[in-house]
């Protein structure tokens, strides 16, 4: 396949392997990327990531700052693996990084880029004070909100919990304003159930069951009917061994989804917790009164 040249002057050329989808990767993103740099003919390798099972997010222009690598980053889409070629003007210039890269070095780099969220929206909103945060119109607070909450997914889905704990009260934390119309309330009100609903199954996943059982609650206070919320809450009193309390929240959330099969299996969970409870309590009672009867 013949090689792209991405800057006309041949300082980066791109051999794209595999395709992506979506749209390309925007100058703000923070990416996840697996790759690997080489000199020579590909024999010999200087730097890699792919032994991580989940390559930490990094920001364009912050954590890249190999301009040849940027610039081929920005020429990639979702998904897609390729292979780019650079020339040291694009690399590690006359200098070379010693000992490892010798003045005046053409490099190559496989790269995969495995996702990326846009943050620019969301380092420009932070940026600005309260008092400037608070005069933005709410749809832009709102999509740093989702945009915050998909950083957490993100981390969730990475299992590093604590980080996307962090980042779902980041979110939280910007949609404190007052409304000025009911319409507003309703949006803000949509935006924070979803952080409640993930903030409790995080804390679930972190074993703080107290933690998952209140934002539980405050999910269920901005809908009572919300089999997600009331299904979280009896995991979390399942968890803290409040069986009853356990089985008020299943029942609920088994009515409103009958055929859940994560509900059901968590019934029949707590069914078999609290018949083992029962038992352990059967025993230690006769061993009180057994020395009685000797």
């Amino acid at each position: 396949q013949a090689l792209h040249d991405l800057t006309g002057d041949g300082g980066v050329r791109k051999e794209q392997l595999r395709p992506g989808t979506g749209r390309l990767v925007p100058p703000s993103a923070s990416v996840a990327v697996k790759y690997s740099g080489y000199l020579g003919n590909w024999n010999k390798l200087f730097c890699s990531n792919g032994t991580s099972k989940y390559p930490r997010l990094m920001k364009l222009g912050k954590d890249i700052t190999l301009w040849g690598l940027e610039i081929g980053l920005l020429s990639m889409t979702k998904g897609e693996a390729a292979l780019f070629i650079l020339s040291p003007e694009y690399a590690y210039g006359q200098r070379g990084c010693p000992p490892s890269i010798p003045p005046n070095t053409t490099v190559l780099f496989k790269v995969e880029v495995l996702d990326f969220i846009d943050s620019e929206e969301c380092d420009a909103f932070f940026e600005l004070t309260y008092e400037q945060q608070d005069r933005l119109p709410l749809e832009k607070v709102l999509k740093v909100a989702a945009t915050e909450r998909e950083f957490g997914n993100y981390f969730f889905h990475k299992q590093c919990f604590n980080i996307a704990k962090d980042r779902y009260k980041r979110a939280l934390s910007i949609l404190g304003r007052s409304p000025s119309s009911k319409a507003e309330q309703s949006q803000i009100n949509a935006s924070k159930l979803l952080l409640f609903l993930n903030l409790s199954l995080t804390y679930l996943k972190l074993e703080r069951a107290d933690r998952a059982l209140k934002y539980g609650e405050l999910a269920l206070e901005m809908d009572q009917g919300n089999a997600k919320a009331l299904f979280r809450c009896g995991q979390a009193c399942l968890y803290m061994r409040e069986y009853s309390k356990s089985r008020d929240f299943l029942a609920r959330a088994q009515c409103i989804q009958p055929f859940n099969r994560d509900i059901n299996n968590e019934l029949k969970k707590l069914a078999r917790y609290y018949k083992e409870y029962m038992e352990m309590e059967k025993e230690m009672c006769c061993q009180m009164f057994d020395p009685l009867h000797s």
